[in-house]
């Protein structure tokens, strides 16, 4: 089976949800190989950027902007609350990677942040109110500085 094909193959059989689940899952794995960022040294936090973290936070902060996107959306049916909790995760997330391409530490953060979306993710699909009570856990988090 070709790459496309096996692309296809999964779009169809997955779920929106599944499929930010599984990317998401992926570049938090990109994420954590590289906490060693945090208590790193100055010099040893420009060679871990250089050697695969800068792009790791690129692409997950690609990933953040266009659920940005998609939660602006008119047709977006997600409640108003949950939508505006989303996005401030989202802004937050932004920040965050803007520290840590700085020197900053929180590479952790990041991604304890996309671990606990994709707890909410994996859970099956409950009623919509019980689905906002689980989204606006990880906003929790991130007000609550974690």
């Amino acid at each position: 089976m070709s790459i496309a094909a096996y692309k296809s193959t999964i779009r169809q059989s997955e779920s929106p949800r599944q499929i930010e689940r599984r990317i998401l899952s992926r570049l938090t794995g990109a994420l954590e190989a590289h906490v060693v960022y945090d208590t790193a040294a100055t010099f040893e936090r420009v060679q871990i950027l250089s050697n695969g973290l800068r792009a790791a936070l690129s692409e997950n902060q690609t990933f953040w902007n266009e659920l940005k996107y998609d939660l602006a959306q008119p047709e977006n049916g997600l409640s108003p609350e949950l939508r505006a909790g989303l996005l401030s995760i989202a802004l937050w997330v932004d920040r965050q990677t803007g520290a840590v391409m700085g020197g900053q530490p929180g590479v952790r953060a990041l991604a304890d942040i996309n671990r606990s979306i994709i707890t909410g993710l994996s859970a099956p699909k409950p009623a919509q109110s019980s689905a906002e009570t689980d989204a606006a856990r990880p906003l929790q988090a991130v007000q609550q500085g974690g």
